[in-house]
């Protein structure tokens, strides 16, 4: 889904650099004084706009420049500075309001060459110089309208994980109360039957009686029941995590974070132990991502060896190495599971920018650690 979406942009990109060139081709070719070089010049200034997404000030100084030298060798209309307006918009979109503005400037400089009269010629360049001042700030307006999605997403996602949570907190008090309830009532009456069977044992075989099989039997019993008890308290009793790191990554793509998981290496069962530090590091670490990272993407890999399970989240998102975050109770306890398990943890912002969670989890424990 990620990668049709990536190619259907691309795809509409490609098509809007086209569109723009044809129009300015069009008008071109009906001035007489465009020669080829021109032409190239068109294409270059327009094609590059196919590319505004992943550099825009790249693009803006292709298409200024092209342009510009289009219409200082030819002189045509105000039509030429389409390219141009969509380059502005797009960087300033992007945060380069400066670049932008700088581009701007270079361009009317040269469009003011393009006439022998100077009414003409300055009445035209005034005109451009208000739609270059449109496409400034149409593409602020348009950067900060994104911005503001995505805090309206992050605090959206922000409520759901915490509506979830308290869903869970709530969960495990009634778990708790349950338990309570069982332990009190329950087990105090099957203790007390169990008792009282055993007590009548005992005395019948003292007498030299036969047992009644059904006392036998009721002793039996309530020796299960208080086992079969005992078990259900201790499952009512745990709060483990119930899934695994895959179900993770599913629950944040369906929560609106791009977010990819590959695994390496021959999956095996793990320990309890090894299995709860896995999904608790995950689950911490796509928290921080969806919490901090901003619109990033975030890889989860999961390496499997002999000896070692190896788990990274990374994303590409706002967090630098200039400025570390930190670390609070979630990527601690994270730290303290890792270490309780003889393994290693490092959890820091990545050169290329971006986060980065990488653990160690060695595979063969210890008994006592298991």
């Amino acid at each position: 889904m990620q990668l049709d979406q990536v190619v259907r942009r691309r795809l509409a990109d490609a098509a809007l650099a086209v569109v723009v060139g044809a129009l300015v081709v069009t008008a071109a070719v009906f001035d007489d004084a465009t020669t080829a070089l021109d032409h190239a010049l068109i294409a270059l200034g327009s094609l590059a706009l196919a590319a505004y997404r992943s550099a825009p000030r790249v693009v803006l100084a292709i298409t200024t420049a092209a342009t510009t030298g289009y219409v200082v060798h030819a002189h045509p209309g105000t039509l030429s500075a389409l390219p141009v307006l969509g380059a502005v918009h797009t960087a300033a979109r992007a945060g380069h309001r400066g670049v932008a503005a700088l581009a701007s400037a270079l361009f009317l400089a040269g469009f003011v060459t393009t006439g022998p009269e100077t009414r003409e010629v300055v009445e035209r360049t005034l005109l451009l110089a208000g739609w270059f001042l449109c496409a400034l700030v149409t593409g602020l307006a348009d950067r900060n309208w994104q911005a503001y999605l995505r805090q309206t997403e992050q605090r959206a996602l922000e409520a759901e994980r915490t509506r979830e949570e308290a869903a869970l907190r709530r969960a495990g008090e009634e778990r708790l109360r349950i338990a309570r309830e069982l332990h009190d009532s329950l087990t105090h009456s099957i203790s007390i039957v169990k008792l009282q069977a055993g007590v009548a044992v005992h005395l019948a075989r003292k007498r030299g009686e036969d047992v009644p099989p059904a006392l036998l039997a009721i002793q039996e019993a309530g020796g299960e029941a208080m086992r079969e008890l005992r078990a259900t308290l201790e499952v009512l009793r745990t709060d483990e995590p119930t899934g695994t790191p895959a179900l993770l990554v599913e629950r944040a793509r369906s929560a609106g974070l791009a977010v990819d998981l590959r695994v390496s290496g021959e999956e095996r069962p793990l320990t309890a132990t090894v299995d709860r530090a896995a999904y608790r590091i995950v689950q911490e670490a796509l928290t921080n991502a969806a919490r901090h990272a901003g619109p990033a993407k975030v890889t989860v890999e999961l390496g499997y060896t002999q000896d070692e399970l190896t788990i990274g989240v990374h994303d590409d998102g706002i967090a630098r190495q200039s400025r570390p975050p930190t670390p609070g109770i979630g990527l601690t306890g994270m730290r303290e599971r890792v270490t309780a398990l003889g393994g290693t943890l490092r959890a820091a912002p990545r050169a290329e920018g971006g986060f980065s969670v990488r653990a160690e989890l060695p595979l063969g424990l210890p008994e006592e650690a298991r």
